[in-house]
């Protein structure tokens, strides 16, 4: 069983920075997908990030250029920058994971992910 744990969220004015950490556990030894969703709160789930087992990632056209995924496999740790925040981006975010033999950026961004975080907070205030 995957479990997984956010933390880095916090409250920023328009232009700061925060960097998102998905901490995990109980990885299976054959790889795995890990993304990053957000939920403001009234709208759907979105996907905001994903990022394969050696490190391709893939970004929602909204944070491109501003967002960067990086990920930590010795320590099971996936890091999302985010950079040059917006009003817009303050949501609920959550990472999820799901066990997997393929990998690409494509793949793991269309992927169905299983295994979900608590998720952390991001507020962006102008």
């Amino acid at each position: 069983q995957v479990q997984l744990v956010e933390s880095g969220g916090g409250s920023v004015l328009s232009g700061g920075s925060l960097r998102l950490s998905c901490s995990a556990s109980g990885y299976p030894d054959n790889g795995y997908c890990v993304g990053w969703f957000r939920q403001a709160a009234g709208r759907e789930r979105e996907k905001v990030a994903t990022v394969d087992l050696f490190g391709e990632s893939r970004y929602t056209d909204s944070v491109k250029g501003r967002f960067t995924l990086s990920r930590d496999n010795d320590k099971n740790t996936v890091f999302l920058q985010m950079d040059r925040l917006k009003p817009e981006d303050t949501a609920m975010y959550y990472c999820a994971t799901f066990p997997t033999h393929s990998s690409g950026a494509r793949y793991c961004f269309n992927g169905k992910y299983k295994s979900w975080g608590q998720g952390t907070q991001v507020t962006v205030s102008s």
